[in-house]
């Protein structure tokens, strides 16, 4: 994982993670992440204190072993399951409080810091992606489609005056506006 300056995008800290890194979000004054470990690319969340390190020791399995984004609204954390259709609200200690049935795969999900959600969909074949609206708030949430997104996006965040991902195939991150 690097830490980056935003105003330079130059790397001021590179830390080896335990495993191959998957969603990060902040939450409770740590970085919560997604670790693959093992062949079995079991998914665990590992806390991470910069300045401090991973806490491997006391990493929680991810239900089912699976799990690729984190988000959180600034109370709680989400848990994305994509390959399940779900997304899972976790309380303090990671445990599952509510699962939320999502309708299309999604790269990346986050909130815009006034407590609004967001998802990047796809379709089955990662083909026909959009930036969308989504309330999670709700028991079964529907997508309301904002912008079509023409590259393979992966993950989403919001800095609170730009939306972020990545586009895979060229291995960069893109930032754009709603």
């Amino acid at each position: 994982m690097y830490a980056i300056d935003p105003s330079t995008w130059k790397v001021l800290e590179e830390v080896a993670a335990p495993g191959r890194p998957y969603g990060i979000a902040a939450f409770k004054g740590a970085l919560s992440v997604v670790v693959s470990l093992g062949e079995d690319d079991d998914r665990y969340i590992c806390r991470f204190v910069p300045g401090t390190g991973f806490d491997v020791e006391n990493k929680v399995a991810c239900p089912d072993f699976t799990g690729s984004h984190l988000a959180s609204d600034g109370s709680k954390l989400y848990l994305g399951q994509q390959g399940n259709h779900r997304i899972l609200v976790l309380d303090d200690g990671f445990g599952v409080s509510r699962e939320i049935p999502m309708q299309t795969r999604f790269p990346g999900f986050a909130f815009d810091g006034s407590g609004a959600s967001f998802v990047i969909t796809a379709d089955e074949e990662w083909e026909n992606l959009a930036f969308a609206r989504i309330d999670l708030q709700q028991s079964a949430p529907v997508s309301e489609p904002i912008a079509a997104v023409p590259f393979e996006a992966r993950a989403l965040a919001f800095d609170g005056n730009a939306w972020w991902t990545s586009d895979r195939e060229v291995g960069e991150i893109v930032s754009f506006s709603a």
